[in-house]
């Protein structure tokens, strides 16, 4: 008879990094999908996903990465589940109760405006790097991508960037 190896981290450890990581985790799932309330859930089912799966976690050291990797997927899969969704639209009449006050703080910011004109991979990487200060290297282990993939898409996202707070800038001066 096989014996599953013991976890890494104990529940009450798991449960104690999970805590600590909590507003990182929102505040990355925010980035990537561009609204509030969706980020909420995006973080509660992937913190869901990973309490499932902690006997998978190799290292105590490698929680946030690998924790990273989760979210990260989880926002993913929503995006590519909104491609799929048809959307209805509400008649003028009706105004929708809830106001993502965040997502509309974020819109008037020309950075967050060009952020989110930025394709869903390229704004992974985007925040990765520069929110998160992760290195190429680390977010090519937390994506599961080439090294390459990961440099090409920070470079094309820099660009669109750069071409659409030039745009924005030019369009305010007039």
């Amino acid at each position: 008879m096989i014996e599953a190896a013991p976890a890494v981290l104990g529940d009450d450890a798991f449960s104690r990094r999970s805590d600590a990581y909590l507003a990182r985790a929102l505040g990355l799932a925010f980035y990537i999908l561009g609204d509030s309330t969706e980020a909420e859930d995006a973080t509660q089912e992937a913190m869901a996903r990973a309490w499932k799966a902690r006997g998978s976690l190799r290292s105590s050291d490698s929680f946030d990465a690998w924790v990273d990797r989760i979210l990260v997927n989880t926002c993913r899969e929503r995006i590519r589940h909104r491609r799929l969704v048809r959307e209805v639209a509400f008649e003028p009449a009706i105004e929708p109760e809830a106001h993502d006050r965040l997502g509309a703080l974020f819109n008037r910011d020309s950075v967050g405006r060009a952020l989110m004109a930025l394709t869903p991979e390229q704004r992974t990487v985007v925040v990765l790097r520069y929110w998160r200060d992760l290195s190429l290297e680390q977010i090519a282990v937390r994506l599961g991508w080439p090294l390459g993939t990961v440099k090409s898409r920070l470079h094309y996202a820099l660009a669109a960037l750069r071409e659409r707070l030039e745009r924005d800038e030019i369009e305010v001066r007039r």
